[in-house]
């Protein structure tokens, strides 16, 4: 068994992370998980939350707002709608993002008005869970 994995998370505007990492702690969209060396092949959606990488360097954490991750024996990669490390993130984009998220909720079509509520939910304790 390998002792660590090839990370990369990619966001729109720009690559944020590529390293070597033991876990990776994903928010997916049907629960949380944790990605380590030798998983099972698996690629899973996100919801908003705090993506955490664990490796030889230390720790990463960063909020990601949804993507899409794919997971395999050797690496693991995230691809975020929007992704911004958490010591960076500020308490106005985090409202800019819930006020987006409110907007799309409130202007949902019926079939898709429970999606769009939880993912509202997600925002408002992504922001909890900043301390923002």
């Amino acid at each position: 068994m390998a002792d660590t994995m090839q990370f990369d998370l990619v966001s729109p505007e720009r690559s944020l992370a590529s390293l070597q990492a033991t876990s990776v702690q994903i928010p997916g969209a049907d629960g949380d998980m944790t990605a380590m060396p030798d998983h099972a092949p698996t690629i899973t959606t996100l919801r908003p939350g705090i993506l955490t990488v664990s490796g030889p360097d230390g720790e990463a954490q960063f909020a990601v707002t949804g993507g899409f991750a794919e997971i395999s024996g050797d690496s693991t990669s995230v691809l975020a709608e929007k992704a911004v490390a958490t010591s960076d993130i500020t308490a106005a984009e985090m409202d800019a993002l819930i006020e987006a998220a409110s907007d799309a909720a409130a202007n949902a079509a019926a079939e898709d008005k429970d999606i769009a509520d939880k993912s509202l939910a997600d925002m408002q304790a992504l922001k909890v869970s900043l301390g923002l």
